[in-house]
């Protein structure tokens, strides 16, 4: 026992630093490339008490501006983003006992594409506290898709699981036609709204950051709380329910911040799927099912994953950039297909 622990304790250490390496070298690559010294240097520079041994004044100040005002708002969005999906798809594997589940699963990107949809073609170019219009109406419109499925779908009965799938299946479709309707009757803008669908953070800012940060930080801790109970609740409702867990609430409440945390990545990033069902089971050959060790291990692991995405999005074709979600997908898409393989040979289906 001691010596799992301590293994453990090894590999979250491990995956720390090679989050960290991630950011540094993702810092470091792109249109004007910097030593990863010197990349170091300047995200260390911004440290309290380790700034006052950073020594920075040899190198230019155009490298300071490039990592803080344009490479490390855009490299700690995607962190955050990846981080929060992995740690959602992990949380909806558990609650609907389906190794198949996914950030995406109840509509809720669609609710958000439909809402960066409709603000496109407005064309509107407001914002708030540095929050674009776009962003504002997919997280409307996400938000609004979760309050319909809820209240299409209901909460109160014991099939919440069935009602909730089906009804976010139902729902995402029919947005998601609306939305191909809108593209086919306003052509001019059916390009951008197409590669906003696609996923992206080139319109990543400082303001952004702190809206995810937030929101990650309250969702991501709720979800962390109740680790132990999504261990029970895999076991099946009638034993937890026998350990005095009710197993309806604990769902709704999980799935609530889920749907917010998936709200806000999609807002401010885009579609970007397989990142929330590829990371938990990776990480799950890692450190086993125990949700205590399996949601940060996802967290971390998702971030990582996320920036070496982004990195390989902005920088393989550069100066064009291809959206992170066609990264993530060239990923995951063939994993996605030896899970649907490994399950239906196990007879899961």
């Amino acid at each position: 026992m001691e010596s799992k622990k301590a293994r453990n304790y090894i590999y979250i250490s491990l995956l720390c630093v090679f989050l960290f390496l991630c950011i540094v070298v993702s810092a470091s690559v792109g249109s004007s490339s910097i030593n990863p010294v010197e990349s170091l240097k300047l995200v260390l520079n911004k440290i309290p008490l380790i700034n006052r041994v950073i020594d920075t004044t040899d190198i230019k100040e155009i490298y300071e501006v490039i990592i803080w005002k344009v490479r490390l708002p855009r490299i700690l969005q995607a962190s955050l983003v990846g981080g929060g999906l992995a740690v959602v798809g992990c949380t909806f594997q558990a609650v609907f006992r389906n190794s198949l589940a996914d950030p995406h699963i109840l509509g809720i990107s669609s609710g958000a594409s439909l809402g960066a949809t409709i603000a496109i073609l407005s064309g509107l170019t407001l914002n708030f506290l540095g929050i674009g219009i776009i962003s504002i109406f997919a997280f409307i419109g996400a938000i609004a898709t979760v309050m319909l499925v809820y209240k299409v779908g209901g909460l109160g009965g014991k099939i919440i699981t069935t009602n909730l799938l089906l009804t976010g299946t139902a729902i995402g479709t029919m947005l998601s036609s609306v939305i191909s309707l809108l593209m086919i009757y306003n052509r001019d803008n059916l390009e951008k709204v197409y590669l906003w669908t696609l996923g992206s953070f080139s319109s990543a800012n400082w303001s952004k950051v702190l809206f995810m940060f937030i929101v990650s930080l309250i969702s991501v801790v709720i979800l962390f709380v109740f680790s132990r109970d999504l261990n029970v609740i895999l076991t099946g409702d009638e034993v937890a329910a026998s350990l005095g867990i009710d197993t309806v609430k604990l769902k709704n409440l999980l799935i609530i911040f889920c749907a917010i945390l998936v709200a806000a990545s999609v807002s401010v990033s885009g579609t970007i799927g397989f990142v929330g069902l590829i990371i938990p089971h990776c990480m799950r050959l890692l450190v086993g099912s125990d949700h205590r060790l399996l949601l940060p291990f996802s967290y971390f692991g998702g971030a990582a994953f996320m920036i070496i995405c982004d990195t390989i999005a902005r920088t393989i074709a550069a100066p064009t950039e291809i959206p992170v979600g066609v990264i993530t997908a060239v990923f995951g898409a063939p994993y996605f297909i030896y899970l649907l393989y490994r399950n239906s040979k196990n007879g899961k289906f």
